[in-house]
């Protein structure tokens, strides 16, 4: 199975002065047209001390000057495996696009106010789910599970204020590598990488970035 990809070329002088305002371009683009469904879904990479790795989607809730911030429980696999091994992948995969964006760098909690801010804004329902499961553990069946949502739903019904899990909250992202990685026919791809050179002026608080092109 192969496809030829045939798009624009991508070159340095398309690129924004930093990668965060880069990433900006290109997900408007994403979210704007009809083939990407979920343009902030993401697979994040993360591993034990001793290097062994694990995948898995996540969606992205916020990205700015900082870098990305997404939610997880923090008793589950990755976030076990963040805390004691911060270094961390994220893909975006926008496939018909023929483009995708790889990211390298450290990941910390973010804090607890930004945390309920974005609790808040969760569904109901999903504001129950982060309590009803313990991320990555066994449990003995799905009736388990649903059973213990339902005893959730009758304690916090419909419209009274669900409090925040001690154990979820948001991952900051802070990026010392972005790629973008554009597709083209005959395998001839343009990968554009931006590496963190240190403090100095510009993006992301202080952060220097030099562009290096990478063969495909």
């Amino acid at each position: 199975m192969r496809e030829q990809y045939r798009t624009a070329e991508f070159l340095e002088a398309d690129l924004a002065a930093g990668p965060m305002e880069q990433f900006a371009r290109w997900f408007k683009e994403a979210a704007c047209g009809p083939a990407i469904h979920e343009p902030n879904a993401m697979i994040v990479s993360t591993a034990t001390p001793g290097g062994r790795p694990s995948s898995r989607m996540v969606l992205l809730k916020h990205y700015d000057e900082r870098g990305f911030v997404f939610f997880t429980n923090y008793g589950s696999r990755k976030g076990v495996e963040l805390e004691s091994n911060p270094y961390v992948s994220l893909l975006f995969p926008w496939h018909p696009m023929a483009r995708q964006v790889i990211v390298s760098g450290t990941a910390t909690r973010v804090g607890r106010d930004e945390t309920a801010a974005y609790f808040r804004t969760r569904p109901h329902g999903s504001q129950l789910g982060a309590w009803a499961s313990e991320q990555s553990s066994v449990i003995a069946s799905r009736a388990e599970l649903l059973a213990r949502y339902e005893e959730l739903a009758a304690r916090y019904p419909e419209g009274e204020q669900v409090p925040v899990p001690p154990h979820w909250g948001g991952f900051l992202v802070v990026p010392e590598t972005v790629e973008f990685w554009q597709g083209h026919e005959n395998r001839l791809h343009d990968r554009l990488r931006y590496v963190r050179e240190g403090e100095g002026g510009g993006e992301g608080g202080g952060k220097r970035w030099r562009v290096e092109r990478l063969a495909p």
